[in-house]
């Protein structure tokens, strides 16, 4: 968590040492590592918290994402749909021959009649 090395560990062992002395200083080592256990566990809960809400979420999320994806789908069906000719002015003659004959030169005589 803190990149704290063996000399900074030591400096404040001494600096320590000096300010409480012997006799009070294993009491206040004592009472530094039960605050920090108590601090590190809150944190650890905290965490598990955060973790189990956001798995409880996640279903929920992709069912929303789930619903709204045929919406979209539709509207793009609609979209591709509305840009289509209508079939109203379809005429399978005049498209079928001109697919089959661009050119016009099946069916004809000389004269160019059919």
């Amino acid at each position: 968590m803190f990149d704290i090395g063996f000399l900074e560990l030591l400096v404040i062992g001494v600096v320590a040492l000096l300010v409480l002395g012997p006799e009070r200083l294993p009491h206040a080592a004592r009472t530094c590592g039960l605050l920090l256990g108590r601090v590190r566990r809150s944190f650890s809960s905290i965490q598990s918290e955060i973790r189990d809400e956001l798995r409880a979420e996640e279903p929920r999320r992709t069912t929303a994402t789930d619903r709204r994806a045929p919406k979209k789908e539709m509207g793009e069906v609609n979209h591709v749909l509305q840009q289509q000719p209508a079939a109203e002015n379809y005429q399978p003659n005049k498209t079928s021959k001109r697919l089959s004959d661009p050119h016009g030169s099946i069916g004809c005589t000389d004269n160019g009649e059919t």
